[in-house]
């Protein structure tokens, strides 16, 4: 796929796939087109040219509503929670928004059936991401790392087949990095095929089981992580010498 923005061209002739039930990293310097491919695999974007397949079935002409509709989710690089609602709440909030493009009020025309099955995908998804006990905490009270697991959750609400991770460990403590690859393990055994998008290379390095490499919108490698590691383009562009 491509996409171009006037004469810019972010993301160039790049193609890869995601085996099923895999981690897969997606990493490169900032401005290497890591988020806006992320926006074309989600319907924010349309390629310029090129396509996109699902399950076998072409997507990147579809909307954002209709493609997480039929099992794709993403988390964001800046955590998009609404500070004063719930932990549980937000997490319900996603799940009723994700797929609809209706606004935020109509949430509060649900009849009590609808809101009490949101509110139990919601409790069953933070229990999944070790969250339970925050539940009726304000998500503004957490810290950065929970807040990341809460959106982690509030993705799963939708029952992903694919989910998208843009940098999810960013700010993260030592601690809560572990905790969190644990999670993306767990998610992996479960079914939940995951791409993030990361710079932590210790992070990716550990938990990835395939790295696409992007620079400057092109794709320059593509391997395990030993393969990555070891690869000249990689060290020149990214990595490092010393890496």
């Amino acid at each position: 796929m491509t996409r171009r923005f006037g004469g810019l061209v972010a993301v160039n002739d790049v193609s890869f796939d995601v085996p099923a039930g895999q981690i897969l990293a997606l990493i490169g310097p900032n401005g290497a087109g890591k988020s806006t491919t992320f926006n074309m695999v989600t319907g924010v974007l349309q390629p310029s040219a090129g396509t996109i397949l699902f399950d076998g079935k072409r997507i990147d002409d579809l909307t954002p509503q209709a493609i997480a509709r039929l099992g794709i989710a993403r988390t964001f690089q800046h955590v998009k929670l609404v500070p004063d609602m719930s932990v549980e709440e937000n997490v319900a909030l996603g799940a009723f928004l994700r797929g609809r493009s209706s606004a935020l009020a109509s949430m509060f025309r649900l009849d009590r059936a609808d809101e009490a099955a949101l509110r139990a995908e919601a409790r069953k998804q933070l229990v999944r991401v070790g969250l339970a006990d925050s539940a009726h905490l304000p998500a503004a009270s957490l810290a950065l790392g929970q807040q990341r697991l809460v959106e982690i959750a509030r993705a799963l609400a939708n029952d992903p087949i694919l989910l998208l991770l843009d940098e999810p460990a960013a700010g993260l403590r030592h601690r809560e990095k572990a905790e969190l690859a644990e999670l993306l393990r767990k998610l992996r055994s479960e079914g939940v095929t995951v791409v993030l998008v990361e710079h932590d290379m210790g992070f990716v390095m550990d938990i990835a089981e395939r790295i696409v490499v992007l620079d400057f919108g092109t794709k320059i490698a593509e391997g395990s992580a030993a393969e990555v590691r070891a690869n000249p383009a990689v060290i020149a562009a990214y990595l490092g010498v010393a890496a």
